[in-house]
């Protein structure tokens, strides 16, 4: 069933686009869903999508005349303007909770109104990276490729090599329009639409990107990761996203960073934690023993009687923070090896030990 877009909008066959505007504006801040009843949501949604449908076909020139031709059906059929393929998002966010802002700006990047497109920020991308703990303790600089659309470096993005002036703003870059009213006559300067503002247009397209502006490339970018840098902490490379639409500026790239597990140690925030097996007789006896650090190695001291799974705690030798002040500790879980075998001397030996208080000079005799 066709549609009537005038009646729809409640504006006149020979509307303007600032009348177009206008009633647009009107009813977005009617039956925008956020404004809705619980119950009517749905209802509002619907009808918020109608007449922005019928909006965005009658402030664009060629949709128009096609419209006016041949009715809303025809447009539906040819794909060119039903609701499908319209992403209502943009319009939703800048409205959201009634904040209307920049009204304008929306109609026009949206719509293509009088302003011509904005531009438009490229997205941001998001890569993940393992590193080592002893690449967190030190810091490290990485280098990471990419294959993603940039600006065209023959063209710079704008798609062509070559230009003339616009036809329609004769190269100014902006059109005056004036409108009749019962209050007078009334003038309006804006973006040229055809041009977008520029006030040239493009006669012959980029052969190295066939007009698009942008090509696939490999790029690789170095990355600094800073000594201390936090498990699935994100850093940010500036401009290093997908390029931005119409010349916008282009996104952002996050390195997502984990930490690769370690043979040897676990990670506790800044503490490490290291398991250290150590005989019967160390732990019995004591003794200075030599442990791994993240970097080196280091003398820890066992004293007589330690139990197994006891902890030590070693000062500084943990991570770095990347906030800054003091770097965390290493702790030192001690466990302690019972020998699966024992020869016929070593095992009367202990069970004379079991029978009696050991002397010093008798463990060694037992475990050398």
């Amino acid at each position: 069933m066709s549609k009537n877009y005038y009646d729809m909008l409640g504006v006149a066959k020979g509307a303007t686009k600032e009348d177009i505007k206008k009633a647009y504006k009107k009813l977005a801040m009617q039956y925008h869903p956020d404004r809705a009843p619980e119950e009517k949501k749905k209802e509002y949604e619907e009808k918020f999508k109608e007449f922005s449908v019928a909006a965005a076909t009658l402030s664009d020139d060629k949709k128009r005349a096609h419209y006016d031709q041949f009715g809303s059906e025809s447009m539906d059929q040819a794909g060119a303007h039903g609701q499908q393929g319209y992403d209502f998002s943009d319009i939703m966010s800048q409205f959201r909770g009634g904040g209307f802002g920049d009204f304008d700006g929306v109609f026009d990047s949206i719509f293509g109104g009088s302003g011509g497109r904005r531009h438009r920020r490229g997205a941001d991308l998001l890569y993940e990276m393992e590193i080592t703990l002893q690449e967190v303790l030190h810091g490290v600089t990485k280098s990471i490729e990419l294959n993603k659309l940039d600006r065209c470096a023959d063209c710079d993005g704008k798609g062509f090599t070559s230009f003339e002036k616009c036809g329609d703003c004769k190269g100014a870059g902006v059109i005056k329009r004036t409108q009749r009213t019962p209050f007078g006559i009334f003038a309006q300067t804006g973006p040229c639409g055809t041009c977008r503002g520029t006030g040239e247009r493009g006669t012959k397209a980029c052969s190295t990107c066939d007009g698009e502006g942008a090509v696939r490339k490999r790029k690789e970018i170095e990355v600094a990761i800073p000594a201390g840098v936090e498990d699935s902490m994100r850093l940010r490379v500036r401009g290093e996203g997908q390029m931005g639409d119409h010349g916008g500026e282009s996104g952002d790239l996050y390195v997502e960073v984990h930490y690769k597990d370690d043979k040897f140690f676990e990670v506790d925030e800044q503490d490490v934690l290291i398991t250290i097996p150590i005989s019967f007789t160390q732990a019995v006896l004591g003794d200075s023993i030599e442990v791994p650090t993240l970097d080196s190695k280091a003398d820890l001291t066992i004293p007589a009687g330690t139990h197994s799974e006891t902890v030590f705690r070693m000062r500084g030798k943990g991570l770095p923070s990347v906030h800054g002040g003091n770097p965390g500790d290493q702790m030192v879980k001690v466990r302690i090896e019972v020998p699966k075998k024992v020869t016929k001397k070593q095992s009367e030996l202990l069970k004379q030990f079991g029978e009696e208080k050991p002397s010093v000079g008798f463990l060694k005799k037992i475990f050398g």
